[in-house]
């Protein structure tokens, strides 16, 4: 497995994979790999030739107030996961290579990335466009995958690739939770034994909602995602966001909804948890 800290290597060994007919495939993540991850991993060699992970604690997604310090790290151990995984290469590059000093070049996404985290995290999805962008020139993949945990981010990603012609196939992967339903996240690790019990209400409260929303309908949800708030309140959360959407939208749900995405979004302590539960009204 190759590991490249430079745009330049990276966009050679990328270059050389395109010459020999291969297909790429880019997995982008912030490190502090969990089975969340590779299981995108897993998904992205059964579509390309080659995968490339890239590890890339994005400075321009974090707001001074949020947790960039002490995103949890540890390469050398993703290093081992992404070899047992299969992955070709791995891109790690400094904040340095990646951004000019006196960089003024961003990628906005002006509707969606409005909703749900962009309400409480503005600045976050310019800083996610911004550098996924960069990684499609540098990785020039044919396909990038990325997770449902993860569903603005994966929406906003269709959108801007959709927008702005990126020759790319996205794919949206299962989110993966744990033995408990917890919802795979590297910022779990910040949870102590207590905290992890109580976050346990998330995926237990929003399981709960779809099968309140498919029993009463749609007009209901205002009053579900209040019980959501209030279950989720009992065991310590502070709640950021309950929302039950339009799934390609992310507007209010009218008769022609077809799918719906529950969200929601708390902390527990410091550590900001994020859930979704996709609900299919057809």
């Amino acid at each position: 497995m190759e590991i490249f800290r430079t745009v330049q290597d990276m966009q050679n060994f990328a270059t050389a994979a395109i010459r020999a007919g291969k297909k790429v495939a880019l997995v982008p993540t912030m490190g502090f790999l969990h089975e969340g991850h590779l299981s995108l991993i897993d998904i992205a060699r059964e579509h390309a030739d080659l995968v490339v992970v890239s590890i890339f604690v994005n400075p321009t997604q974090f707001a001074p107030n949020e947790d960039l310090d002490k995103y949890p790290r540890d390469f050398q151990r993703d290093k081992d996961l992404c070899e047992l995984r299969g992955a070709a290469a791995i891109f790690a590059p400094e904040a340095s290579e990646m951004y000019a000093e006196n960089q003024t070049t961003w990628v906005y996404e002006e509707k969606l990335s409005t909703k749900l985290c962009g309400k409480s995290r503005p600045i976050h999805f310019r800083g996610v466009c911004t550098v996924v962008s960069k990684l499609f020139n540098i990785v020039r993949p044919d396909v990038a995958v990325f997770g449902q945990k993860d569903a603005q981010q994966a929406l906003i990603i269709r959108r801007m690739v959709r927008d702005l012609n990126f020759p790319i196939e996205i794919i949206v992967a299962p989110l993966v939770r744990d033995k408990n339903n917890l919802a795979l996240s590297s910022r779990n690790k910040y949870l102590d034994e207590n905290q992890q019990k109580d976050a346990l209400v998330l995926s237990r409260s929003i399981f709960a909602a779809k099968e309140a929303i498919l029993s009463v309908g749609i007009g209901e949800i205002p009053s579900i995602c209040e019980v959501v708030k209030t279950e989720i309140a009992k065991f310590h959360g502070i709640v950021d966001y309950v929302e039950c959407l339009d799934s390609e939208t992310l507007e209010e749900p009218t008769e022609a909804t077809k799918e719906l995405l529950l969200a929601v979004a708390a902390k527990f302590g410091t550590t900001r948890l994020i859930d979704n539960i996709l609900i299919n009204l057809e």
